[in-house]
């Protein structure tokens, strides 16, 4: 693309932090874990605010059930890695952005490894309690700022969504059980997260066809194959991407310094 035509590309953000915000922002190293309904808004807003380094961590492949409510999720891309589809969607918002895609399931064995890359913020946006409880214990190990997703899944109402440390959050089922488990590993305080105080909603007794005949590309991973998981969650087309956009939106403040 031609240079003075490529100036313009973040100059709308530019005019909301300066050029030297948006400098800051294109220096950021940031990690995504988890390129779902959440991991993937976020991702976006991230390269669209002109954030220069993107890791995107994430083993799975796109479902056909995913098209409600993630954004890389389209006819054209079930079956492909999301970290791939993701990455391609960064490069194409911004040639320039150094997008690293890495298919890869977070756990104790991966973590010295994908934590040592060099980033200013991470974002947790995995579902997997175990794989969860360990990111945030190292990240707050390592003194890494991170923010944590906590349930989107089975939510209507949007303006219930805030931002708080997870031992000051209300009504989160998910939220509760990590803070019982990191108390046990010595943290009480200082985790971010995004969350959700609507009550809780039952789930419709309707069949979810997935639980009895998942049509996932990796299914023969009981990690995440349907037919395998105890509960299948519904999910709108709206509040996984708030959750994302709004983590989104707290890490470049905190890297702006605001």
């Amino acid at each position: 693309m031609d240079n003075k035509l490529d100036q313009h590309r973040f100059s709308r953000m530019q005019l909301l932090v300066g050029r030297d915000g948006l400098s800051r922002l294109s220096e950021a190293s940031v990690a995504v874990f988890g390129i779902g309904g959440v991991g993937g808004y976020a991702a976006e807003a991230l390269a669209r605010s002109g954030v220069g380094r993107l890791t995107l961590i994430d083993f799975d492949e796109i479902c056909l059930t995913n098209v409600n409510r993630q954004i890389h999720a389209l006819d054209g891309t079930i079956g492909k890695p999301k970290v791939q589809v993701m990455a391609e969607r960064c490069r194409a918002i911004n040639p320039h952005i150094a997008v690293e895609p890495l298919q890869a399931f977070y756990e104790a064995g991966a973590s010295e490894d994908l934590l040592a890359r060099g980033y200013d913020h991470v974002l947790d946006c995995i579902d997997h309690i175990t794989a969860k409880l360990h990111l945030i214990q190292r990240c707050h190990e390592l003194g890494l700022p991170i923010i944590a997703s906590m349930g989107a899944a089975n939510k209507l109402d949007p303006t219930q969504i805030k931002v708080a440390d997870l031992f000051h959050t209300q009504k989160c089922r998910l939220a509760r059980i990590l803070r019982k488990n990191l108390r046990k590993r010595g943290i009480s305080k200082g985790v971010k997260v995004v969350y959700s105080t609507e009550e809780y909603r039952p789930l419709s007794q309707e069949t979810v066809v997935c639980a009895q005949n998942c049509i996932c590309p990796n299914q023969q991973d009981q990690r995440w194959s349907c037919t395998d998981r105890r509960v299948i969650l519904g999910s709108s087309s709206y509040i996984p991407p708030i959750f994302g956009l709004t983590m989104a939106g707290e890490v470049i403040r905190t890297l702006l310094g605001d």
